[in-house]
């Protein structure tokens, strides 16, 4: 059995690098940009910006200059954490690019976000048994995050062999600020009220095991490759089993099902002790929706899935600490709390 390695805490004073692993940014959001690279300064980190960052086309960069960067900063021993500024689309093609080996070989650096960057986060720590954090971007550092969640500066800033402890959020937010009108914003708009759900209509679940997981619509990619042995990692890392967590970015109903049934089939949910699925902007497909989804492809599961979960593109989020060990709990409230151990 291996020993997933966790990077050190991170501190004020610790240099923070940037980086688009996928889209850049565009000339018009510059200005949150610089508000959210001044936050970092604010709360005393010293912070880098790349070369790789130009938001004019669908990438950020050539796949080799991105890659290149990527790995110069992780590999960089002054470089405590790097955070890109959103997702995208195409970080797949980082993939064949990255040394994993060196990547294995050196101090362990954060590295940190979620939607397309997961198509990163993911293998690095199947492959490298790294522990990468699961979190907001870049563009959404600066927002004041609820209690009982945990900002993800926060969740880097815990030692290994620590706890992260969080909840579930009473509300969550309806739709995305305008931060062309308003880049300066820092709070959410926490309107809507939300609770965990179980697929099978529990009441109170606990289960728990190493988690990992990301973005449903880039992993799900992954399975058949040499970047999504997840078995192989649970064999290493986990032998008491995992704790599997998805996030719906934008796929309609049919979509998210074909994606989990995928999963399903590679065998993703074979070693898991429980799955966890995020909340999602994605509609339905003629009257299909988003649970029957999860129902048509999850269902006979021999395993608890937890629905509406604090997790991916619809905030707040909650820091998910990939590799960590993980106790997952729904109370009979409605409630759930998750804790982590960087062990």
């Amino acid at each position: 059995m291996g020993r997933v390695r966790y990077p050190a805490p991170l501190q004020p004073g610790d240099l923070i690098a940037v980086t688009a692993l996928s889209t850049g940014v565009p000339d018009d959001v510059r200005p949150r940009l610089d508000f959210c690279v001044a936050d970092l300064r604010d709360r005393g980190y010293d912070v880098r910006v790349g070369a790789c960052m130009d938001g004019a086309a669908i990438v950020s960069a050539p796949a080799a200059e991105r890659a290149a960067e990527l790995t110069a900063m992780l590999l960089d021993p002054a470089v405590r954490g790097v955070v890109p500024p959103w997702g995208g689309e195409l970080a797949m093609d980082l993939l064949p690019l990255l040394d994993f080996g060196a990547l294995a070989a050196a101090e362990p650096t954060w590295l940190v976000g979620y939607s397309d960057v997961s198509t990163v986060l993911t293998p690095l720590t199947l492959l490298t048994g790294i522990a990468t954090l699961h979190s907001p971007n870049l563009m959404d550092t600066p927002y004041r995050v609820p209690v009982p969640l945990v900002h993800w500066l926060d969740a880097a800033s815990t030692p290994a062999g620590g706890t992260i402890r969080q909840g579930s959020a009473s509300h969550r937010q309806e739709k995305w600020a305008d931060i062309r009108a308003d880049p300066e914003v820092r709070e959410m708009a926490l309107t809507v009220p939300t609770r965990w759900q179980a697929l099978d209509g529990s009441t109170e679940v606990r289960f728990a095991g190493r988690i990992v997981g990301g973005c449903l619509e880039t992993m799900a990619t992954l399975p058949g490759t040499p970047y999504g042995d997840l078995a192989a990692f649970a064999e290493r890392e986990a032998p008491d089993g995992l704790v599997v967590y998805v996030e719906v970015a934008e796929s309609d109903a049919a979509w998210t099902s074909r994606l989990l049934h995928h999963l399903r089939y590679a065998g993703w949910f074979d070693r898991t002790n429980g799955v966890l699925v995020g909340r999602t902007p994605g509609g339905p497909n003629h009257g299909f929706s988003q649970l029957d989804a999860l129902h048509h492809a999850l269902d006979g599961l021999p395993v608890p899935v937890l629905y509406d979960l604090d997790i991916g593109h619809v905030p707040p989020q909650l820091a998910l600490v990939n590799g960590a060990s993980a106790v997952v709990e729904l109370h009979a409230d409605g409630h759930g709390t998750l804790v982590q151990t960087l062990d």
